[in-house]
């Protein structure tokens, strides 16, 4: 095994009881039903249900996997390892926590780590199939991309075809082989698969085509092309393994962070992550809703929804029933009248226009005051990054969570 797998293992191994302990805050509520048939659960409520599982019973293999996918799927790769390693230390025979701890290091970027992680768990027996989608992305990110590609190609009989025919289509384009890539892509496209659109300006402006990558980037998320064109055009000039880090992780060689949504990635957006996990558990749980009950009484949700970003609005939903979600945003002022923001935004505004090009203001009001904001951010790591971007136009914003249910309302005259 790799030393600095083991040594993360090792660093990690204590982590699920001392997040059980700070999440649950001594008082574990019981824990709650599984979600009905049917019913898409969020990463954060997955996450909360297993540690709530964890918190009365530590040694529970079954959560202790499956808090791992949901510290995973909402962005938090350390708290997988540590999840993962606990329970390899519960069932050591097992291959399916050492795909985790790979699929975990590969998102930390960690990719020889990630390899020697999905090694082991070939040799306790697992298929190609099942590590073949994340071990594909650690041979992408060494700069290995033919071995990546076949492991993609693999993975396309599995369990998230979609997502192993994005990162093919990539991987490809990482190589040069622009025609095979955006054929890859026209299954996806037909169906109007909205990461793929995002793949497809990757593509595009890896193999050299800057303006169409504009283009797409225009069609697939309108307002942002102007911010993401340096992004776009640096693209091609890159080796191999530092354009698999761009276009995944959205890092560019010597940044060292991770850039406003450039990531490919299509999981929902999450507001503070585990921080979020304390408030989540002091709730009592509440059924899970049937299937029948969800479509009675939730109207759809527009796909939107789930892959907003910076300055892009939400969808209008209709119902008392069409509770919102908690969202990251950035507030730019408050006062006590709502009806001086509009003013106020357009002050704002004025000083760089080209910044806030394709972006909207919103209000929410709470306790006798407003609140003028932007937003939403998939993250509160991309939040801080906007808002650096404004301190340098000499633009005060600081990041602010709404709570489920809390409405946020477009700024009037827009």
């Amino acid at each position: 095994m790799d030393v600095r797998l083991i040594g993360l293992v090792l660093l990690a191994a204590a982590l699920p009881s001392t997040a059980a302990a700070q999440y649950i805050g001594g008082d574990a509520p019981l824990p709650p039903v599984a979600p009905a048939p049917g019913y898409v659960e969020s990463p954060s409520a997955a996450l909360a249900r297993h540690v709530r599982v964890l918190a009365g019973s530590p040694r529970d293999y079954n959560a202790l996997l499956g808090a791992g996918k949901a510290a995973l799927a909402t962005g938090d790769p350390e708290a997988a390892i540590g999840f993962y390693g606990r329970a390899e230390e519960v069932n050591p025979r097992s291959w399916l926590p050492k795909i985790g701890q790979g699929a975990a290091l590969a998102q930390m970027m960690d990719a020889s780590a990630a390899l020697a992680a999905f090694g082991e768990a070939q040799r306790l027996g697992a298929t190609p199939m099942a590590l073949a989608l994340e071990r594909g992305l650690a041979f992408d990110l060494l700069g290995d991309q033919a071995r990546a590609q076949a492991d993609y190609r693999i993975a396309l009989g599995g369990s998230d075809p979609s997502e192993a025919r994005r990162r093919l289509a990539l991987s490809l384009a990482i190589s040069g082989k622009r025609a095979e890539a955006l054929a890859a892509l026209d299954p996806l496209l037909a169906r109007r698969d909205s990461g793929a659109a995002r793949a497809r300006a990757f593509v595009l402006a890896m193999t050299g085509d800057a303006e169409g990558a504009r283009s797409a980037v225009n069609a697939a998320l309108p307002g942002m092309a102007g911010t993401m064109e340096p992004f776009l055009r640096r693209l091609s000039s890159l080796r191999p393994a530092d354009k698999a880090a761009a276009v995944h992780f959205g890092v560019m060689p010597g940044s060292g962070a991770p850039l406003p949504s450039y990531q490919v990635a299509t999981s929902p957006p999450v507001g503070d992550r585990l921080g979020e996990i304390d408030q989540l558990l002091r709730t009592p749980p509440q059924p899970s809703p049937s299937p029948v009950a969800t479509a009675v009484l939730t109207p759809p949700v527009q796909p939107q929804l789930a892959t907003a970003t910076p300055g892009t609005r939400a969808p209008a939903t209709q119902g008392a029933a069409s509770i919102a979600p908690r969202r990251v945003w950035l507030q730019l002022a408050s006062g006590t009248e709502a009806a001086s923001l509009p003013e106020q935004f357009r002050r704002i505004t004025a000083k760089d226009r080209d910044l806030f090009k394709g972006i909207n203001g919103f209000v929410a009001e709470e306790g006798g005051r407003v609140r003028l904001l932007i937003g939403p951010f998939k993250s509160s790591t991309d939040a801080k990054i906007f808002a650096d971007d404004l301190a340098s136009v000499d633009i005060d914003a600081f990041s602010w969570t709404s709570q489920p249910g809390q409405q946020v309302r477009k700024l009037s005259g827009q």
